[in-house]
């Protein structure tokens, strides 16, 4: 008998633990109702956004700013469902905005080396060396195709993929705006 006291006093125990570090989610609807929760999925979805996060009274210390005496509230850092913060998203855009620019900068130079082999191609006499030159221009072309298509994905992950990863996972627009 003691020990089934014992049992549910240590299952007890753990159960208001969890409880006690629960995060809570306040908003207000269209119509000013005020409702709270702790599941962020149980908020209507137009109302995420905006939803406030109620922090547990250790997070809501108030700490010296350096230099003077003013209290202010600690600076709370904004993480996704997954934890990423700001840095993550602005780095995968940055990542394909460089992917972007490298592939229209070969994009370029493959056109030149396409017009080059053109004119070379139509101030030639000999039938040999136009087919060598044709061939050679058709390989800059596939080159030119290949090209265009990781542009266009490059372009596709920027204005399309990530926002709508970011906002699959919750993360703020401005970290992915361009």
């Amino acid at each position: 008998m003691v020990m089934k006291r014992i049992l549910v006093i240590i299952l007890f125990i753990f159960f208001i633990s969890d409880i006690s570090f629960a995060e809570v989610y306040k908003w207000v609807d269209e119509k000013g109702v005020v409702s709270f929760t702790d599941d962020i999925m149980q908020v209507p979805e137009r109302y995420r956004l905006k939803a406030e996060k109620i922090g547990l009274p250790e997070e809501k210390e108030e700490t010296k700013v350096e230099g003077g005496a003013t209290p202010k509230k600690k600076e709370e850092t904004y993480r996704d469902r997954l934890g990423r913060g700001e840095d993550y998203w602005k780095g995968r855009v940055e990542e394909w905005k460089k992917k972007l620019r490298e592939y229209q900068d070969k994009l370029e130079i493959l056109r030149a080396k396409y017009n080059k082999l053109t004119e070379r191609f139509n101030d030639s006499k000999s039938t040999a060396e136009r087919g060598n030159l044709r061939r050679e221009r058709d390989q800059v072309k596939n080159e030119m195709d290949q090209c265009k298509i990781q542009i266009e994905e490059a372009k596709n992950m920027l204005e399309k993929k990530i926002p709508e990863e970011a906002e699959l996972y919750k993360a703020k627009p401005e970290w992915v705006r361009q």
